[in-house]
């Protein structure tokens, strides 16, 4: 059907879509520049029906930061600290095990376990919190460690990536989360987190980690001091990566919340700002299946529209998230199942819940799986 485009730069991208054609950086780029909100919404909400219909995809997961002991100085990070700072904390394994027990209940699928780059902490710790994870919980899937992380582990262990990767495989890894990898820019790392491995280092692990049969997620932190060209070009790394190796399954933007960092004096995105990436991925991602909208990070009502302009998934219940509280976050650290099914339907979407890999859950009261 026609639609009304007020951007008319935005009419050659459209075409190619209809053509089934890939984007390419010139069209990302005039993408990201329209104020055009609404024709943005309207192509991306249309590349999101094809791929998922009307189903908004969650999960009743658990978040898990072991620690926020970190060796790396990120001046866009309101979470690490030093050891000796009095904020500072290390769970014990003990500790870890029971925060993991906290409100558990068999509808439990996913702990999402990420935290910062501790100097002590070794290998064989997070193999044993794994094992211990897996021993008391063994059908929780264990979404665990970034790219960053590992890297770390690898470095600290004298280890290459791929054998740090089958030590944590083996303790209980099963898939990984995709937080890190901010912006490839290297002008961009070296102003922002040039304690961090670089972007093409991230991409490696990744890679690695995908040859090895894990899956994971991929992100890009937007909103700080990157251009729209460091945008487009952190997109097209991550589809090309995608194209090598079909590892990434689902994409999550995530809006830079300058509170309590070294960043505090730049405005945070707006609304506008979070929809316009959520579109933008949807249309410039063609082969990574999933766009989330991480109610955390955009605030559930933002995320409910943005169900409208590319996303297929609003994540979980999430519990206790700490990483963009301490940023300033001012949304909820966790939501109940059914208040995730309320916001869902209220959105006009079909709530279906998954598991970390995307597969419907059958619940066990009606051994069946439904469109809940």
């Amino acid at each position: 059907m026609p639609v009304f485009i007020e951007d008319k730069a935005l009419l050659p991208v459209l075409r190619k879509l209809e053509r089934g054609e890939r984007l390419d950086g010139d069209d990302g780029l005039a993408l990201y520049r329209t104020r055009d909100l609404l024709a943005l919404g309207y192509m991306a909400n249309r590349v999101r029906e094809r791929l998922h219909g009307n189903v908004t995809y969650f999960n009743v997961n658990r978040h898990i930061n072991p620690t926020n002991v970190c060796v790396a100085s990120c001046r866009l990070c309101a979470f690490g600290r030093k050891a000796r700072d009095p904020r500072a904390y290390t769970m014990s394994l003990e500790q870890v095990w029971q925060t993991a027990a906290e409100g558990w209940t068999e509808s439990v699928t996913e702990f999402h376990i990420v935290g910062g780059l501790h100097p002590e902490l070794t290998l064989e710790w997070y193999c044993d919190m794994l094992r211990g994870l897996k021993e008391r919980f063994p059908q929780v899937h264990l979404k665990a460690l970034t790219m960053v992380e590992i890297a770390w582990l690898a470095r600290r262990s004298k280890l290459s990536v791929e054998q740090t990767l089958a030590r944590l495989i083996e303790a209980g890894v099963d898939s990984l989360p995709g937080g890190g990898a901010e912006i490839f820019s290297e002008r961009v790392r070296r102003i922002l987190c040039d304690h961090k491995i670089s972007g093409e280092e991230w991409l490696e692990v990744a890679r690695t980690a995908h040859r090895m049969g894990l899956r994971s997620n991929c992100t890009m932190l937007y909103g700080h001091i990157e251009t729209d060209q460091e945008r487009v070009d952190h997109l097209l790394r991550l589809r090309a990566l995608q194209d090598e190796t079909g590892g990434f399954v689902a994409f999550v933007p995530l809006a830079f919340h300058p509170a309590n960092t070294a960043l505090r004096a730049l405005a945070p995105p707006t609304g506008f700002d979070d929809l316009k990436a959520i579109a933008v991925a949807r249309l410039l991602l063609d082969n990574i299946p999933h766009i989330k909208a991480y109610w955390v990070m955009m605030t559930p009502r933002v995320a409910q529209v943005a169900q409208r302009f590319g996303a297929d998934d609003i994540d979980g219940t999430v519990v206790e998230e700490k990483i963009y509280h301490d940023a300033g976050a001012t949304t909820a650290q966790a939501m109940r199942r059914q208040e995730l099914l309320q916001l869902i339907r209220e959105a006009g979407r079909e709530p279906l819940e998954r598991d970390t890999l995307y597969r419907p859950v059958s619940r066990p009261e009606t051994g069946m799986t439904v469109l809940v």
